[in-house]
């Protein structure tokens, strides 16, 4: 009976050791991981851009729910801590904000080695700007960190008159725009993608648009492709081909030079028979294709074909 009662202690005494290691290894895993980088600071930080008046900040200091919740940055640029009072907090990181406040905690001996996290919800005054050749520009809230695709997509894509150069203007450096490159119909490497902050301006360049008069079957303006190259060939079969009455050896491209108005002779029978070389289009070329029946009206084609491009209808490419 003597030795039941010992050996029921002692599973006891087992057991109670037991729990007790354990919770010392819990204990200090979770001071291992809140020590980790800087001191005390927590895990995550939010977005990279800097702190403004206005946004809205998320502050949690772990195991002290009456210290953690929600505080909005104030026209001058404070927030108000629970026990320490105002903080200037205004061009500050999250990372930078959140061992600042630990340290005001453990300066005013509240806390003893807090595990403060902040994370900045809200940008109220830093919205991002999409502007140009998107089918929605406006100005959208930046909320935590997100990419250059991010934003076009908020925007609701590209219209079909965009170009596939992108620029991208920082609030910390606004004489220094970065351009990047967007094809459609693949994936942008990383390098085209840049991580987008709060105040950023985002423009869509529009693409070229050339245009195409006269005796052809669907006259008007067209944008040029994506990587902006289009040929004569490629703009004649886009407006659905020539009429038989066209004067393909008459045929006339219109050009804006700095010297002036240019116009260049251009032999369509022999560009179809791979005689003459496919000529390279510019923004705001015109085409203009004669009726066989109108040769002697070759003189005043330029008076013909530029206001007849200025009212053309402007074509999808699909």
């Amino acid at each position: 009976m003597a030795q039941s009662k010992t050996t029921g202690k002692l599973s006891a005494l087992f057991f109670l050791l037991l729990a007790l290691g354990t919770a010392c290894a819990q204990g200090g895993a979770a001071g291992a991981g809140g020590t980790g980088g800087a001191g005390g600071t927590g895990f995550g930080s939010g977005a990279a851009g800097p702190i403004g008046a206005g946004d809205l900040i998320e502050m949690s200091v772990f195991d002290t729910p009456e210290l953690s919740g929600k505080l909005r940055v104030s026209n001058t640029g404070e927030i108000f801590l629970p026990l320490v009072g105002a903080l200037y907090v205004q061009g500050l990181k999250a990372q930078e904000a959140q061992t600042l406040i630990r340290q005001k905690f453990i300066d005013g001996g509240f806390l003893k080695d807090p595990q403060v996290t902040v994370f900045i919800s809200e940008y109220a005054t830093q919205g991002v700007s999409v502007v140009g050749e998107v089918r929605k520009p406006g100005v959208y809230p930046a909320f935590g960190a997100h990419r250059l695709l991010d934003y076009i997509s908020l925007a609701e894509g590209l219209t079909p008159l965009a170009g596939t150069n992108i620029t991208v203007t920082h609030l910390g450096h606004p004489d220094q725009p970065k351009q990047f490159k967007m094809v459609a119909g693949s994936a942008p490497g990383p390098e085209n993608n840049p991580e987008i902050l709060p105040g950023d301006t985002i423009f869509v360049d529009k693409t070229g648009l050339v245009y195409v008069v006269g005796d052809v079957v669907r006259p008007g303006g067209f944008p040029m492709d994506h990587d902006e190259h289009l040929t004569i060939l490629q703009l004649v079969a886009l407006a659905q081909g020539v009429n038989y009455t066209a004067a393909k050896g008459s045929v006339r491209l219109i050009r804006m030079t700095a010297a002036g108005r240019q116009e260049i002779p251009i032999d369509l029978k022999k560009i179809f028979a791979a005689k003459a070389e496919d000529v390279k289009l510019q923004d705001n070329d015109i085409l203009f294709v004669p009726n066989s029946m109108a040769r002697s009206a070759l003189k005043a084609v330029g008076g013909v074909a530029v206001p007849a491009a200025a009212t053309a209808t402007i074509y999808r490419i699909p």
